[in-house]
């Protein structure tokens, strides 16, 4: 099947979101993502009908009235993105600048949407005050409007009349969740703070996430948590604390870019955390989940404890 995605974004799971489904139950009411991003684990829970509702957080305003504009008006969107594109052509690197500048001062949706499309790498950069300061790939010219389109309007009929929209602190989205709701976290990297790395538009602090964390478990909510890994022998993140009691996977997400320029052949392994609640409400131990979907590559998928 293949997976619409309007929203470029470096560290996206879109390619991992195959081996993260497995973990969902079958009983899903909602699906929360407080740190939505691209949203590309609710948007492949929406293709494979893994849930009945949605509710898409993000902190970053401008992000998520681009996203309300992709579900409920993906026609104006996809009209505007057709327009920026297609006035671009001769002054490409001239004209990325000017539309950067606009989006600073108006945060308009559609400017976000083609600065995506065309910033070095999908990989959103802000400066300490919080602007869009990323450069353009002078290689591309975005991706083209037809293919923009076709994923807006596939994204847009599957969110469209059961989708909740917020820009709130992740603690306020966490608290309307329910037992039979299933909260998939991707938050800003280990050890970013508020104006600590310019990859986020604002960060979060280690020990009160662990202590909303701990707030889920006490009210038996389920969750998945993408949180840390490592490159070769190298581990990126704090150990998270074991009292939380959470199953840690590590999903195996191919070479690094990083690597890949240096010329080396590191492989990149992403961690996945399942909660105590999720994983009585599956039945069964991840290693067994796991079983199903490691062939034929046994290092595909690696479970340890935390």
């Amino acid at each position: 099947m293949k997976i619409p995605h309007p929203i470029p974004y470096q560290g996206s799971k879109r390619h991992i979101a195959r081996h993260i489904l497995p973990f969902f139950p079958h009983d899903i009411n909602t699906l929360i993502e407080p740190f939505a991003g691209s949203a590309a684990i609710s948007i492949a829970a929406a293709s494979y009908g893994k849930a009945s509702r949605f509710h898409l957080n993000d902190i970053n305003r401008p992000l998520m009235a681009l996203w309300h504009e992709i579900v409920n008006d993906p026609q104006g969107i996809a009209d505007s993105y057709q327009r920026l594109w297609a006035e671009q052509q001769g002054t490409e690197r001239e004209y990325y600048d000017l539309i950067r500048d606009e989006f600073n001062r108006t945060q308009r949706p559609d400017c976000l949407l083609y600065l995506l499309a065309r910033c070095v790498k999908a990989s959103v950069r802000y400066n300490p005050k919080g602007e869009f300061n990323q450069s353009p790939d002078n290689r591309r010219l975005g991706r083209h409007p037809q293919r923009m389109a076709d994923d807006i309007f596939a994204v847009s009929n599957l969110f469209r009349g059961r989708t909740a929209m917020s820009s709130s602190d992740y603690r306020q989205v966490l608290q309307v969740a329910a037992k039979n709701d299933l909260v998939y976290m991707d938050p800003p990297y280990q050890g970013v703070c508020d104006s600590g790395d310019p990859r986020y538009y604002k960060g979060i602090e280690f020990e009160e996430f662990m202590q909303a964390l701990s707030q889920l478990n006490a009210r038996e909510i389920s969750f998945v948590l993408s949180y840390d890994g490592r490159t070769g022998n190298k581990s990126f993140g704090r150990e998270l604390p074991r009292e939380l009691a959470l199953e840690r996977i590590e999903i195996k997400a191919g070479r690094s870019s990083q690597s890949t320029l240096l010329g080396r052949e590191d492989v990149t392994f992403e961690s996945v955390y399942i909660s105590k609640a999720l994983v009585e409400r599956l039945g069964a131990h991840p290693q067994e989940i796991t079983r199903g979907i490691v062939a034929p590559s046994a290092v595909q998928l690696r479970l340890a404890h935390t």
